[in-house]
């Protein structure tokens, strides 16, 4: 009888602890799904900051590519969220941080900002994509809401800023700070052009015109390809081919927004 005891507390023992183990790793990927992007976005803002400090330390070259891969890691995190239904409040909000921090702060300090101009520019270029991202955090949100690019209502019948399902109300930041980083690249850092090119920019994202929320990772099969061609350009290309790659897609959207990459295109 003790013998059968002793057997049936062991099996008691090593069930509740494999029930134990079974428990563990199911809360270990709850909280994974829940916070695959939310690490996206946390990588996005890393991502920022080092290229803030970068270019404290005059290493243009390098803030440039930071921001090309925080571009990348803005368009996934949205889509990440909505694949595994992990829309938060917490991830918006931590979205728009690290999206300031990435294509406010850290693309505005490329500009060089030295003499009166200079400086004005800079902090013209941040408050436009502070301006956009409240504008866009703003109203009645729908538990849907988190993508990229700052907060938008994703269905028929939630709140949408512009009135428009499937469209943000002036340029998204990201197309700029990947136009302005390309530009770096390919020209060496020319101050003259790449001020230029901010105070177009500005314009675009202070501008009344609409753009289509593309989705490019919950799109057509070309999108896709896009994206993929982007990330292997980033991570493997040579830095002309990068910046090139990248040019192209960010002035596509920019000129071309609803004929090539509006949800029906």
């Amino acid at each position: 009888v003790g013998t059968r005891s002793g057997v049936v507390g062991i099996f008691q023992s090593t069930k509740k602890l494999v029930l134990s183990e079974q428990a563990g790793r199911g809360r270990a990927l709850e909280f994974l799904r829940k916070n695959a992007a939310n690490g996206l976005s946390v990588a996005n803002l890393l991502a920022g900051l080092s290229s803030i400090l970068c270019s404290v330390n005059r290493q243009y070259q390098h803030s440039c590519w930071l921001l090309l891969l925080g571009f990348l890691l803005d368009l996934a995190d949205g889509a990440v969220a909505r694949q595994l239904d992990a829309c938060s409040a917490l991830g918006a909000k931590l979205d728009d941080f690290a999206d300031f921090t990435t294509f406010g702060l850290g693309t505005a300090l490329l500009l060089q900002p030295q003499g009166v101009l200079g400086g004005l520019l800079t902090l013209a270029y941040v408050l436009a994509v502070f301006a956009r991202l409240c504008f866009f955090s703003s109203g009645k949100m729908s538990p849907w809401a988190w993508g990229g690019f700052g907060v938008l209502p994703l269905t028929l019948n939630s709140w949408h800023p512009t009135g428009i399902p499937f469209t943000y109300r002036g340029l998204p930041c990201p197309y700029a700070s990947a136009l302005l980083a390309s530009t770096f690249l390919l020209t060496g850092g020319h101050v003259a052009l790449l001020r230029v090119a901010a105070a177009a920019m500005i314009l675009f994202m202070a501008d009344c015109g609409f753009y289509p929320h593309d989705r490019v990772l919950e799109s057509q099969l070309w999108k896709k390809l896009v994206y993929a061609g982007g990330v292997v350009a980033v991570l493997l290309a040579p830095a002309a081919v990068a910046a090139v790659y990248c040019l192209a897609w960010a002035t596509s959207y920019i000129v071309f927004p609803f004929a090539l990459w509006s949800c029906k295109a």
